[in-house]
């Protein structure tokens, strides 16, 4: 068989078995996305899941909330206990490796049931949320039920 011949077959064989590559690493907002599904199943294990272990999470600019692991845990836990919590995702950025999510969030405060405005602000370093920075809007308040409307 001649040299000219091996590479005939070879790029036949190549054409019928084409080389697999690798799934590609899902992006930023695919990422962020999941973390969200995760909330709103309030499924802590995959919530946690999509954080790298040493993540961050502020409240914009500085103020630390928590970090790591472990601290992620023990608020989400909380959080994921309340029985209406529901985040509505209201509008998304993404460029290169941050997301900002303009969200609408259903939570029962210590005051009451209601809606908090929030802008998140995701920094993804390789498939995992590595830092978030919240700025907080207006909470309302569910009115109180059996109050009289006039």
């Amino acid at each position: 068989m001649t040299l000219k011949s091996i590479a005939f077959v070879l790029l036949a064989l190549a054409a019928v078995h084409p080389a697999r590559s690798a799934e590609p690493a899902p992006g930023p907002e695919a990422i962020v996305q999941k973390q969200l599904e995760a909330y709103n199943a309030r499924d802590l294990k995959a919530f946690l899941a999509t954080y790298a272990d040493d993540a961050e999470l502020f409240e914009q600019p500085s103020k630390l909330l928590a970090r790591g692991t472990a601290q992620l845990r023990e608020r989400y836990a909380a959080r994921f206990a309340e029985p209406n919590l529901h985040g509505v995702l209201v509008k998304r950025i993404v460029t290169g490796n941050f997301v900002i999510d303009q969200e609408r969030v259903t939570r029962t405060f210590p005051e009451g049931t209601g809606v908090q405005e929030a802008v998140a602000i995701y920094e993804v370093q390789g498939a995992l949320i590595r830092r978030v920075w919240f700025i907080f809007g207006a909470k309302t308040l569910d009115p109180k039920v059996g109050t009289e409307r006039r």
